[in-house]
């Protein structure tokens, strides 16, 4: 068992947004794992989805789970820590390190709640940036699922020049009305809880109910209807019969109400609220006129993966994305794993991701 610890990085100067607002300083939470080579271009960023943060593998003090993405990351797996420098942070907005709105406000002393400026996947990547510019790298390979694949395709469009290799996973240039109406239910949740105190709830009863529905109907999405039956089918919990009452009755609402009540034990409202508006505004097409426009000047080799099951960033937008740098006439590679665990597959499909991630960083500046 090896034990890492989350570092702090401080951006001493302005950040300027994309809304036009600005934050006077802004801290990172960032983990590394491996060496960064003499001349800089070892480096694999790794971007985590909408809940994640920067403690991608190995062990912290005490801790009894390793990090998100353990099966990924580290001596000989597919993000080899033998061969790269890996790095992983909490994205701007975030709850675990990296401002957010439940940062102190320099200027007032206070948390921001809804002060806090609207953000980006722009502003995420930016923040990034500055973070891979302060560790010494020169050049990049970018990896992430979910939400993750978004700032990975931000990257590679927004600093060509640095990315290197790009891993796009069970991910979407932008999100389906379908996925923008899931989100949205999410944050009427938040937001209809009577302690949400218009986001002033640091120093009392917080929100628990409406963030633990928002989570809730969020994992409903990461499952599929063939893991849902697999799992629960429509067994009753602990019992034969119905309570014929509305007390939880079947397996699949005791699995919910589990997921919502851990949920909110290790992430705030607010933080959710603002990354979750932050997706729904990822729109490349919309941002550079088509994705064909998009992916013109990029240089990079993208490695594109979907899953059978997901259908909340289904196969066949991982397909449009592909399409658009063949035409291109980009160095793209696509494959679609068969898999019965919906969009959840990405952090449970490693032995195949592994496979597949290694054939395309073969040889990457080792």
């Amino acid at each position: 068992m090896c034990i890492v610890e989350t570092k702090i990085f401080k951006i001493n100067e302005p950040l300027n947004l994309e809304s036009g607002r600005e934050l006077k300083e802004v801290e990172v939470a960032y983990e590394t794992y491996g060496e960064l080579n003499e001349a800089g271009d070892n480096a694999i960023l790794l971007l985590h989805a909408l809940t994640g943060d920067a403690h991608a593998a190995e062990y912290h003090e005490g801790d009894a789970k390793p990090g998100w993405w353990n099966d990924m990351v580290g001596s000989g797996k597919a993000f080899d820590t033998d061969k790269y420098f890996v790095i992983c942070s909490n994205m701007l907005g975030g709850c675990k390190g990296t401002t957010g709105p439940g940062s102190i406000n320099p200027e007032t002393g206070k948390e921001y709640g809804l002060t806090f400026p609207v953000i980006t996947i722009e502003d995420v990547v930016k923040v990034q940036k500055k973070l891979i510019d302060f560790l010494g790298v020169k050049k990049l390979t970018v990896a992430g699922g979910s939400m993750g694949g978004m700032q990975a395709l931000e990257w590679a469009l927004t600093y060509n020049e640095m990315v290197s290799h790009v891993i796009v996973i069970a991910s979407t240039p932008r999100l389906s009305a379908q996925s923008i109406a899931f989100n949205a239910v999410g944050r009427n949740a938040i937001l209809s809880d009577p302690n949400f105190n218009n986001g002033n709830y640091y120093h009392g009863e917080k929100p628990e109910k409406g963030l633990a529905i928002a989570r809730m109907v969020g994992h409903i999405t990461y499952l599929c209807e063939e893991a849902m039956h697999e799992k629960f089918a429509r067994r009753f919990q602990d019992k034969d019969t119905p309570n014929f009452n509305f007390d939880i009755d079947f397996e699949v609402e005791s699995y919910l109400a589990h997921q919502g009540q851990t949920f909110v034990d290790r992430f705030d409202a607010n933080s959710y609220l603002y990354i979750t508006k932050a997706v729904d505004y990822f729109d490349i097409a919309r941002k550079y006129g088509s994705l064909e426009k998009a992916f013109e000047n990029t240089d990079a080799r993208y490695l594109v993966i979907s899953f059978s099951s997901d259908w909340l960033f289904p196969s066949e937008q991982s397909k449009e994305l592909v399409g658009a740098l063949m035409r291109n006439k980009k160095d793209v590679s696509y494959c679609e794993i068969q898999s019965p665990c919906g969009h959840d597959a990405f952090l449970l499909e490693y032995e195949t991701q592994t496979k597949i991630i290694r054939s395309f960083l073969w040889g990457v500046n080792v």
